[in-house]
């Protein structure tokens, strides 16, 4: 604190002396601008005393910090001059007393804030206002103290060297920096030390690289370090402030390790059994080092099973794992010794160490014996057999043995998945294979069989061996034509005309290839009407003999073809060919032919299909149309509402006016047809049948009674058309509920109108609608009498 005081102190004597002297200076001007304006009137005298201030920073007491002042020579100090001040600061940070010029300032300043501020000033009558000077430009500048520490501002740092690095190995620079004025005073000179951290590496003072200082740093003994570095302003002078930061260090690994096995001798076994490529076991050299300075690599450098064992390294590199290169056999060789390198595959010439990077170990391999299959003499057999071979011939014998030194009995065997029809059959004994079936290599060419060696002790041990088989081909079967050949000629063919090429098929499969001879059959061989040619290349050509050909004379042509092939024993066979005869166009063109068991050739003119096809189109659409004509004219002539009141209730409540009431009824559907009204009814109605021009001999007698055509009561007439209704079978099963009850002299019924009755408050008896109900319904529908017209339901 003693030496911040003193430092202030010091500090506020040299401003004084800057002042003096500028102060002097300004005075020296003054003098010479003087006598400049003796000489020239067009020279402004200058009433300025200053040039610039200083003011040091972050001053803390309580008083405003004095500044310097402003005076005028034309202020007689009679307080007629009133002093402004503006610019930077001027108001907030700095005042002005307008009467004497004097500046202070009122904030805490701060250098690493602004440096300096520029300020103007102007001297003004106070009474009128006017200047009296022109306005003038200075400088506040804030001086600097030691107020900011060193501050790193890139840390921590962190950094790899490897291990064993020799002193002086550069590792990294640190950098510290001072907001302090470095052009003032040694407030922003920074000195670097090491505070934690040696003897292992050392700082250099000024430029703050770190750099080792203890050799040898082996990474197998310690990895981190860390360093704590410190930078001090003021030069490291005692006062100074400082600042820390940590250098994280790693050693990085190198090559400076041999590997070492853990064991001098290794034990291990492996069946006899085990197949090529199994895992005996696995080893390893263990290095100190990591990353690829542990990476190892193994190989079998001695030892008398280098023929017969193999070894890698694991997908790590780290480990050696020994397989099995050779099949194994106890009865052989009981066990085998491995002399086994393991070394590291990677090296860092700049590094080099006294010892080998390897290490040698032995491996002693034990063969376990096991119960072995029976073994086959080969792995594979194959075999040709001609098709005609007599059933019972031998034609392989197969051989195994019992690989185990008690040479147990084998017996042999197929299995049979692999000959599922049973066509051969093997000696349990010697193992001889025999047809048991006729081959035919038409339909099986190869037969590949499983045979099945097993011992006889032990019946879990069974060996097996894969037996190709292939059916030899014997000339066995008679070609014949491709296909089932139907031809036409046409009726103005000439002679000599390719009429149809023809070729054949054989299944079998001669060694030279397929040659087949054509001719007629010898009972056509001097047919007038058609030739064959052997074209010589396995088809042959049916040519015309003639011309003038009819139908009429003949329609149809049968040709045998006689086919035979050229191996030995040679087979033949004999093919009909049907030839019809047809009539065409001058383009050879069929236009019409003996439809008997003939298909139209395909080569049929698009019109002609066209028009056919025009043809059936109308042909189909006249059908519909009469259909539908048929349909409506059987129709009913019920209206819409007609239709759908069928499967229905309906209620009609009005009470109409009996027989007199004749918009309700029309009483002219139960006249006799010979009446006009009924006549002319049906005129209209022409759906339906006529009636029958006398019901007597429908209706029992007693039923009948003759209606005149001028006579009220229709009471028989109505008997008999309800007897004909219920005889009738074909009447459609309606569901509706229609009653038509009629009111007339006679009638059981009596009037049904509320009117009329006597005792209007007496229920009537309707047993009659009942009876007559379903009866009157037939009827009604039987003359199409439409039931909106019904006097009730």
């Amino acid at each position: 604190m003693a030496s911040v005081l003193l430092s202030r102190r010091t500090f506020t004597m040299i401003l004084m002396v800057l002042l003096l002297l500028n102060l002097k200076e300004v005075l020296l001007e003054d003098q010479v601008e003087n006598n400049l304006k003796v000489k020239s009137l067009s020279r402004v005298k200058r009433g300025w005393v200053w040039n610039q201030f200083f003011v040091l920073e972050e001053y803390t007491e309580q008083k405003p910090l004095y500044i310097g002042k402003l005076h005028s020579d034309m202020d007689i100090g009679d307080g007629s001059t009133r002093y402004t001040l503006s610019g930077e600061g001027a108001g907030n940070t700095f005042t002005l007393d307008d009467s004497t010029g004097d500046i202070h300032a009122i904030k805490r300043l701060d250098r690493e804030v602004k440096a300096q501020y520029v300020l103007r000033a102007q001297a003004l009558n106070r009474e009128t206002g006017r200047p009296l000077e022109p306005e003038s430009e200075f400088i506040v500048k804030i001086q600097d103290i030691n107020d900011n520490e060193p501050k790193f501002l890139d840390g921590p740092y962190r950094a790899t060297i490897p291990e064993m690095s020799p002193v002086g190995t550069f590792v990294i620079q640190v950098t510290a920096v001072d907001a302090d004025d470095p052009s003032y005073g040694s407030s922003a000179r920074l000195a670097y030390s090491i505070i934690e951290g040696q003897p292992y590496f050392s700082v250099d003072a000024k430029t703050g690289e770190v750099h080792v200082s203890l050799p040898d740093m082996d990474r197998e003994v310690r990895e981190q370090y860390q360093l704590v570095i410190q930078a001090k302003d003021m030069e490291g002078q005692l006062g100074g402030l400082a600042g820390t930061a940590t250098v994280n260090i790693t050693l990085s690994d190198i090559n400076d390790n041999p590997p070492k096995f853990t064991q001098q001798l290794y034990k291990m076994s492996v069946l006899e059994s085990s197949p090529v490529g199994s895992v005996v076991g696995q080893i390893q050299a263990k290095d100190r080092d990591v990353g690829i300075n542990a990476e190892m690599k193994y190989s079998i450098i001695g030892g008398d099973g280098q023929d017969f064992f193999d070894i890698s390294t694991d997908v790590s590199n780290l480990y050696a794992i020994i397989t099995v290169k050779k099949k194994l056999d106890f009865e052989t060789k009981h066990s085998y010794t491995l002399k086994v390198e393991g070394s590291n595959t990677h090296f860092d010439s700049r590094f080099k160490t006294k010892d080998p990077l390897s290490d040698v170990t032995t491996v002693h391999v034990s063969v376990e014996d096991v119960d072995e299959a029976p073994e086959f003499d080969s792995q594979f057999y194959y075999v040709e057999v001609p098709e005609d071979a007599e059933i019972g011939t031998v034609f392989k014998t197969v051989s195994a043995r019992d690989p185990d030194t008690a040479n147990n009995t084998i017996r042999y065997s197929i299995e049979r998945k692999s000959d599922p029809e049973k066509c051969f059959y093997m000696d349990v004994s010697n193992g001889s294979l025999m047809t048991a079936l006729p081959l035919d290599r038409e339909k099986a060419s190869w037969h590949n069989l499983t045979v099945l060696a097993m011992e006889m002790n032990n019946p879990s041990k069974i060996g097996s061996v894969f037996v190709a088989i292939r059916v030899l081909d014997v000339n066995d079967n008679p070609p014949s034509l491709m296909q089932y050949y139907g031809t036409f000629v046409c009726e103005n063919a000439k002679a000599g005309q390719l009429i149809q090429t023809v070729t054949a098929v054989d299944p079998d499969e001669p060694t030279g290839g397929q040659h087949f001879h054509y001719s007629l059959a010898p009972e056509a061989a001097n047919n007038p009407n058609f030739t064959l040619r052997d074209n010589q290349d396995n088809s042959a050509w049916l040519l015309t003999r003639r011309g003038g050909w009819s139908v009429q004379t003949q329609s149809v042509y049968y040709l045998p073809i006689l086919v035979s092939d050229g191996d030995q024993p040679a087979q033949s066979s004999t093919s009909t060919l049907t030839v019809r005869v047809c009539s065409c166009d001058s383009d050879g063109e069929v236009l019409s032919c003996d439809a008997e068991a003939y298909t139209m050739p395909a080569n049929l003119s698009q019109a002609a299909l066209i028009a056919i096809l025009a043809c059936a189109f109308v042909l189909i659409v006249m059908i519909i149309l009469t259909l539908s004509l048929r349909s409506q004219s059987k129709k009913p002539y019920f209206t819409k509402e007609e239709e759908h009141l069928h499967e229905n209730i309906v209620r009609y409540d009005d009470e109409g006016g009996g027989e007199e009431d004749t918009e309700a009824f029309d009483i002219y559907a139960l006249w006799s047809p010979r009446v006009e009204p009924l006549t002319n009814y049906h005129k209209l109605r022409q759906d339906m049948l006529p009636e029958d021009k006398s019901l007597s001999r429908h209706v029992p007698q007693h039923c009948v009674t003759e209606v005149g055509e001028d006579s009220s009561n229709i009471h028989s007439y109505v008997e008999a058309k309800l007897y004909k209704a219920d005889s009738d079978t074909c009447a459609p099963p309606y569901d509706s509920l229609q009653t038509y009850a009629y009111e007339g002299e006679g009638s059981i019924a009596g009037s049904l109108s509320s009117l009329q009755s006597q005792t209007s408050h007496t229920d009537h008896e309707y047993d009659y609608l009942n009876e007559w109900g379903p009866r009157f319904l037939k009827l009604a529908e039987m003359y199409g009498v439409s039931n909106n017209h019904s006097p009730m339901w």
